[in-house]
C-alpha cells in the first residue's frame, strides 16, 4: 500500500465493494426488460449510486433510513454506477433521462415518470407516483 493510499484511500478495493442495501442489486441489462414488464404491475424505483462519492452515499444511507417509513413498500434497485456504467448508460437511454450520480427513476407502466438528483432525492417527492 502506497502513501496515497493510506492518505486518501485505495479507490479500487471501495469501488469493488457494495455497500449492504435493501435494494436488489442491478447487474445486467436484462433486468432493465424485466423492471419494465415489472412496472406495469408495481412501481419500481431505481437508485444509482457511486460507490467513491460521499454525497452519493449520504443520499443512500438517508434514503435507506426513510425506507422504512414509507406507507406503501416498494421494489427498489440499486445500481453500483462504478461496476455497472454501460447499465447506467443504457438507462438513461431507454429512459430518456440524463446521467446524474446520485440518482433516482421511478419506473411505472415501463416509463420513468420522475428522476431526481443529490439532496433532491427524498421519500416525501417519490412516494407521489407509487
Amino acid at each position: 500500500m502506497s502513501i496515497f493510499d493510506t492518505i486518501f484511500g485505495n479507490n479500487s478495493s471501495e469501488s469493488s465493494q457494495q455497500p449492504k442495501t435493501t435494494g436488489i442489486p442491478l447487474t445486467a441489462r436484462e433486468q432493465i426488460e424485466a423492471i419494465v414488464q415489472e412496472s406495469e404491475q408495481e412501481t419500481v424505483v431505481i437508485f444509482k449510486h457511486s460507490t467513491r462519492c460521499s454525497i452519493s452515499r449520504t443520499v443512500l444511507k438517508e434514503f435507506e433510513f426513510d425506507y422504512q417509513f414509507i406507507f406503501k413498500p416498494v421494489k427498489w434497485y440499486y445500481l453500483d454506477l462504478l461496476n455497472y456504467r454501460d447499465i447506467s448508460n443504457e438507462l438513461a437511454n431507454r429512459f430518456q433521462v440524463e446521467h446524474q450520480s446520485p440518482q433516482i427513476l421511478v419506473i411505472k407502466n415501463g416509463k420513468c415518470v420522475f428522476d431526481a438528483s443529490h439532496e433532491s432525492i427524498e421519500w416525501s417527492r417519490i412516494t407521489k407516483y407509487i
